[in-house]
């Protein structure tokens, strides 16, 4: 059966990476398996990941580029180098430009750990995304999984999960439950959503 050649893109310990090497494995990612791993950052324990699920994975570095858009010309090589159909940025910490969402129109998702349009743009990442649901008081946050284009956080929404906050909650706990309740279960099911609609050609 032909599939989807998937790239992960990450840049720290690359939890939402296993969480798709796992859906891979269980079948839940059925119509795109993962050809490549690229990491923006050396030492990222997403690397490790990659290594032990025997997954061919490289380092491009913005400092070894020199540039910016070097950095992306870089990656764009290598992604299509690898003839990959879909890009799944897990955990990059790098705003790509309009030139490389361009490159791969249609065809780069990402998972934000909080419901879109709350708590997204730039600036918004990581725990930041948790303090402020938390000091804005909101009783429900969740995860997003996005189309990429040249506005951090701006593409169309392809899938959300709610969360309930609960009394007591810091932002490390209110990430790990974001996480576990939602990042890890809606970015594969977004992942083979958009490989199944690629293979039909619903994507071009």
């Amino acid at each position: 059966m032909k599939k989807a050649k998937i790239a992960v893109l990450v840049s720290g310990g690359g939890t939402n990476l296993q969480a798709l090497i796992d859906a891979e494995k269980s079948g839940i990612i059925n119509s795109g398996e993962i050809v490549l791993v690229v990491s923006n950052k050396v030492g990222a324990y997403a690397l490790e990941r990659a290594e032990k699920a025997r997954i061919s994975h490289v380092i491009v570095t913005k400092a070894e580029c020199g540039s910016q858009s070097a950095f992306e010309e870089k990656l764009i090589s290598v992604l299509k180098g690898a003839g990959v159909d879909l890009i799944v940025l897990a955990g990059f910490m790098s705003i790509l430009s309009e030139k490389f969402t361009r490159a791969f129109a249609g065809r780069i998702i990402n998972v934000h750990p909080s419901l879109i349009p709350s708590f997204c743009g730039k600036g918004y990442y990581g725990l930041r995304v948790h303090e402020a649901a938390l000091s804005y008081g909101v009783k429900v946050t969740g995860a997003t999984v996005h189309f990429v284009n040249e506005v951090p956080d701006g593409g169309k929404i392809i899938m959300q999960k709610a969360v309930e906050i609960k009394e007591g909650d810091t932002p490390e706990i209110l990430q790990k439950r974001v996480m576990e309740e939602a990042e890890w279960k809606i970015l594969p099911e977004a992942t083979e959503k958009i490989c199944k609609k690629i293979l039909s050609g619903d994507i071009l």
